[in-house]
């Protein structure tokens, strides 16, 4: 071999080099009878000390395993001929060290060479690469040699990992977990020749590395501006988060991005495993013919010497192989002599008649199972012969009674038909050869056995499902539940059972209901089968560890998992792990729908609690529901949690005694505190939770009556009549849903009727309590709240129409009336001695005659609810005492069309009543029902009834009608009915007997300014304006001063009312503004603060008629919102305050009437 040429296998930082040169220190003596003389000192091209000595490589361990054995006498004889110096070589020395693993003698031996500037090489390729420290599972050829052990190479540490060098196959994506231990060296030898043999081969991709290469293609994709393909990218990669690089699980710092890697692939430095050590300097033609001549000799022998020891070395092993053959054969012979003496079945000798030619593939050592190694029809271990011809017979494994794994079925042998041809078989195995199939891969290992026991299906899944998932579209993941639930129920490795338990829960990354849905059922399934333990030590971690993930989607599926596995878990952890889980998700939570999950899952802990500890926390819980901001966190809490927990507080005896009595408390409590401002938000909450407690109340009371004993379900049940109770808000409010059937319930209702008619409630204690104690406080709390509260009177009406629809007909009419008639107290005899009475004036009236006398609609409940609305309003009209009472009465009632008739027929009732008083009271009660009754029946009743009035005898009457006739102008577009009530209201203003009617105009003016902006144009445009200005006119001659601030306060209200509406450019110059100017006039002088504003809007309006002049003014414009602008209206409401002029002047400025 030539001086010049380099073995290009010569690897500078490999094991096989250190092997060879590692004796040295050995062998190397100074010796003249080497055959040559070493150089001189004073030899220019001597070598130096630590020159490294001349060696040759044949081959790499890497690709020829023997060579392993080769001893490495050859190469240091070959390196004592090279040497001829007195000292050891430092790389000698390095060698040794690196031989013998003493690695950190070695590494102090390299920072001593880096500190006196001589840097080695073979040390710096050693250190520099992390593949050397890597955990091996094979014993290194040093080890082997010294009887190391398997121990010998250091343990890899993190700190140093590359992406080139880093194993992926040793290292899951959780971090450093140790691979599987049973891959064979041997495969991994295969895998390495195969590779160096062909380098175009690709290994498959390992999970770091792919994790790696995701996160610069998505850094790419972005920084390129494909951001709809970086967010589809991102989405089928929902196990990474490409935001932070350290969770791809490399412990290095980030790589170059995508291009600068392209742009650095071809000039990048080469490996170190590429490299040679080469001398430069001197011309070969500048050497002595006796060293060129020395060189020669001494390359030849070396040559020789390597060949001689390979040439004994494959001696030795095809000894050694036909050893091995020998022993197999034998054994061989011993399993068919043993098959012998096992008689075998008349099935079996039908399928196999040639058992002594029937090969046995060999048992597999892997997973401790039995596996059908398909293999073996292509790739036998052991070549077929003369004697043993290839049949292909797989045995059937459960045959032997002491393979604990073996529990399928048992299967007959499987024989299959041989051609009868002579071909030889090394010919067959070469032609069979073509059939292309690879087991060196990973799946290719996983396809070529088959599993023969459910241990062994279990171990397979349990390696595959890590692999299968990542690759399985987003949209179909749900698919795979039942596979990997399957795989988690059965398989024996705890490790395994976690990691596709965590995969079931991040198997999509935003789930819909629909894939929840399938995680949830499996989640039931897997605990029904693993039983309540796996189920608190497997599932609840997985929940716990998403309780706080950062999608919605997957908190959703925890809250909904904790109530799914709620029957499934010990009883302690349900009642303290889930529910603090819970309780902590329902206070924290952001999101709408997981609080509503969180809620609907507690309902569940409460179904299934047993700890009567719990029930403080239970009850505070509900409080806090019933306060959330969303609604259906709200609904959910009234159609599930309350009637469970009301359940379990029934099974406890709490409910009469404890959680209603609590919840009346806190209402009792709120009504002190809110004398001045009622928060009418709590007392909803706590008024709707009394409500949803109403079907568990009647439970009680019907399952703990003095008739439960004689129930019998035997026989004809008539049905329950359809609107015997009100619609249930969700099944578990419905009475039949609670005492457990339709039938049940309606014997039970037969005997609860009967014995409220006939035996009465003697001996009822939980009857009695509602009796005694419930109604009295509800009805005293009734009379503390303020009536002028619609939404207090709404809520509590509901409230006991649901009480009495609830307790039936016979409970209403026996019970509740008559406690409310004992307060209300209404006869004609005592109307004078009512004067000032103030339940009448609470809100008692109006929750009395819509929450219980209008439970139901019969001819005798009607005529009941028409009589205690006329005695009202005849007792308040007489009485002189306010109407707000019978006010919030019409407007609860005339909310409702079907009381429309029933209250025309009460207001007729007032007007031909003989007193004036009541007949103005019933005309001012048409002012509230006329927005909500249709137009035929305002034509047909209201409008002759109010004519009616305005024709009474008594002035009061007639101007009570006036704010009626303007609602009707204000809500009804019939032109007649309007002509007609325009007519009566024209009469009113130019009739002379109205001439000095100062309440009149008073109460005219002051409907102008209601209804006027929202009233017909016409009517506003014809009749409101220049009537106003007729008043305003009127108001400047008026003698008393009282009656004109009276008159021009009014109109003032009116004229800034009315300001908001479009003004057509005659009307503003002949009415509006002539108007403004009149009563501006009476301003000067009895209020000059309200003379300023009106000189702005006076002004504007003449700019408004001067701009429409010149130019059309676009669309209609508030002169009010640019007349009283902001400035303007500080200045005169703090000029209000400082009003100096006499208070009986100016008491009502700005007041409205009510």
């Amino acid at each position: 071999m030539a001086a010049g040429n380099v073995n290009p296998f010569n690897l500078s930082d490999s094991e096989d080099e250190a092997d060879q040169r590692a004796e040295d220190d050995v062998h190397i003596e100074k010796n003249s009878s080497v055959g040559t003389q070493g150089p001189s000192s004073n030899n220019p091209f001597s070598p130096q000390a630590d020159a490294e000595p001349p060696a040759l490589l044949v081959s790499s361990t890497r690709t020829s395993p023997s060579v392993e054995g080769i001893s490495v006498s050859v190469a240091a004889a070959a390196m004592t001929v090279a040497l001829a110096e007195t000292r050891v070589s430092v790389d000698v020395i390095a060698a040794q060290l690196i031989r013998d693993h003493y690695i950190l003698t070695a590494l102090e031996f390299h920072t001593e060479l880096l500190e006196s500037g001589r840097e080695l090489p073979r040390l710096r390729d050693y250190f520099s690469n992390p593949g050397n420290f890597e955990r091996q599972t094979g014993t290194p050829p040093a080890c082997k040699d010294q009887g190391l052990g398997p121990g010998g190479p250091l343990n890899r540490a993190g700190s140093i990992s590359t992406l080139d060098s880093l194993d992926f196959a040793r290292y899951s994506d959780d971090g450093n977990r140790e691979s599987d231990e049973r891959v064979a060296e041997s495969d991994t030898q295969e895998r390495n020749k195969n590779y160096s043999s062909h380098p175009e081969t690709q290994e498959p991709i390992r999970p770091l590395e792919k994790r790696a290469l995701n996160f610069l293609v998505n850094e790419y994709l972005l920084k390129n501006e494909y951001k709809l393909s970086a967010i589809t990218f991102s989405d089928e990669n929902d196990d990474q988060d490409f935001e932070l690089w350290d969770d791809v699980g490399l412990n290095i710092p980030k790589p170059p991005d995508l291009l600068q890697i392209y742009r650095n692939c071809g000039s990048s430095l080469p490996s170190p495993r590429n490299t040679v050590d080469v001398a430069v300097g001197v011309e070969s033609g500048e050497l002595t013919g006796n060293y060129i001549t020395q060189k020669s000799d001494l390359l030849q022998q070396q040559q020789t010497e390597v060949v001689e020891e390979l040439e004994y070395q494959i001696s030795l092993l095809n000894e050694e192989k036909q050893s091995l053959a020998d022993y197999i054969k034998k054994l061989q012979s011993e399993i068919q002599s043993l098959r012998r003496t096992v008689s075998p079945t008349p099935h079996d000798q039908g399928l196999q008649p040639n058992p002594p030619f029937s090969s046995t593939p060999p048992q597999p050592p892997l997973d401790n199972g039995q596996y059908l190694d398909v293999r073996g029809a292509s790739e036998p271990d052991n070549p077929p012969t003369e004697s043993n011809p290839p049949t292909q017979t797989i045995s059937n494994p459960t045959h032997i009674s002491s393979q604990p794994h073996a529990k399928l079925k048992s299967r007959g042998t499987v024989v299959f038909d041989q051609p009868n041809r002579k071909l030889s078989p090394a010919f067959q195995q070469a032609l069979l050869s073509f059939c292309k199939m690879s087991a060196d891969s990973r799946l290719g290992a996983e396809v070529s056995r088959i599993a023969d026991n459910e241990e062994s299906v279990m171990l397979m899944l349990g390696r595959c499902l890590p692999h299968i998932v990542p690759n399985v579209l987003l949209a179909k993941r749900e698919e795979l539940i039942p596979l990997i639930l399957c795989t988690a129920c059965l398989h024996p490795e705890p490790k395994e059972r976690d990691q596709l338990l965590h995969i079931l829960f991040n198997l999509i990354k935003r789930p819909d209901d629909e894939q929840r849905q399938m995680i949830l059922t499996g989640c039931v399934a897997f605990a029904r089968h693993v039983g309540p333990t796996r189920v608190e030590a497997e599932l609840l971690p997985q929940c716990w560890e998403q309780i706080n993930h950062k999608y919605p989607e997957r908190r959703l599926l925890v809250a909904e998992a904790c109530g799914a596995l709620a029957p499934y878990l010990p009883k302690e952890i349900r009642s303290s792990l889930v529910l603090s889980m819970l309780q902590q998700m329902l206070a924290e939570d952001k999101a709408d729908m997981v609080r509503e999950a969180v809620v609907k899952s507690l309902a569940i802990i409460m179904g299934y609690i047993d700890d009567p500890d719990k029930y403080s926390q239970g009850f505070e819980l509900m409080l806090l529901s019933l306060g959330d901001p969303s609604e259906r966190v709200v609904s959910a809490i009234h159609q599930v949690f309350i009637p469970a927990f009301a359940a379990w507080t029934t099974e406890l005896g709490n409910l009469q005694t404890t959680l209603i009595p609590s919840l009346l408390a806190r209402i009792e409590k709120l009504l002190k505190q809110g004398e001045h401002g009622l928060d009418e938000h709590k007392l909803h909450m706590f008024l709707s939770a009394l409500q949803s407690l109403i079907p568990p109340l009647f439970s009680v009371v019907i399952q703990n009556a003095p008739f439960t004993h004689r129930v019998n379900l035997q026989g004809d049940i008539p049905p329950i009549e359809v609107t015997r109770f009100p619609r249930p808000a969700s099944p578990l409010q419905d009475i039949a849903t609670i005492v457990g059937s339709r039938e049940t319930l309606s014997a039970l209702l037969i005997l609860y009727d009967y014995q409220l008619e006939h035996e009465g409630t003697t001996g009822w204690d939980s009857l009695l309590w509602v009796v005694n104690q419930l109604l009295p406080q509800l009805i005293d709390i009734v009379g503390r709240i303020n009536v002028a509260s619609t939404t207090c009177v709404h809520e509590f009406s509901r409230f006991f129409w649901r009480l009495c629809r609830t307790f039936g007909k016979i409970f209403t009419n026996t019970k509740v009336k008559p406690q409310f008639q004992e307060i209300l107290r209404l006869s004609e005899e005592n109307v004078d001695a009512l004067t000032g009475n103030g339940i009448l004036t609470k809100a008692t009236v109006p929750i009395y005659a819509t929450g219980v006398l209008t439970c139901y609609n019969q001819d005798e409940d009607r005529k009941l609810l028409v009589g205690f609305l006329e005695d009202v309003m005849t007792t308040l009209s007489l009485s002189h005492a306010p109407l707000d009472s019978l006010k919030a009465s019409f407007v609860e009632l005339g909310a409702n069309p079907v009381y429309h008739e029933l209250l025309l027929t009460v207001l007729w009732y007032g007007v031909v009543h003989t007193s004036a008083l009541v007949r103005c009271t019933a005309a001012r009660m048409f002012e509230l029902l006329v927005k909500g009754v249709n137009e035929t029946l305002v034509a047909q009743r209201v409008v002759p009834a109010l004519i009616t009035l305005s024709s009474d005898p008594e002035i009061s009457v007639r101007i009570s009608t006036i704010p009626a006739f303007g609602t009707i102008m204000e809500t009804v577009t019939q032109k007649e009915l309007l002509e007609r009530v325009k007519m009566q209201l024209a009469s009113f203003l130019e009739d002379p007997q109205y001439q000095d009617q100062h309440s009149l105009h008073m109460e005219i003016i002051r409907t102008f300014g209601r209804v006027g902006p929202n009233a017909e144009p016409r009517f506003r445009d014809e009749f409101v304006l220049p009537h106003l200005h007729k008043l305003a006119l009127g108001n400047n001659v008026q003698a008393t001063e009282s009656k004109r601030i009276d008159i021009a306060t009014q109109l003032f209200e009116a004229y800034s009312a009315l300001s908001c509406c479009f003004i057509s450019e005659e009307l503003m110059v002949n009415h509006f503004l002539p108007g403004l100017r009149c009563l501006r006039t009476d301003m000067e002088q009895l209020s000059p603060e309200h003379e300023v504003i009106l000189s702005s809007m006076i002004k504007e309006g003449e700019i408004k008629v001067e701009n429409r002049g010149i130019g059309q003014a676009e669309g209609s414009v508030s002169i009010a919102a640019s007349l009283v602008g902001e400035d303007a209206k500080t200045k005169f409401l703090s000029k209000m305050g400082q009003l100096t002029t006499s208070g009986a002047m100016l008491a009502n400025v700005f007041q409205r009437k009510k």
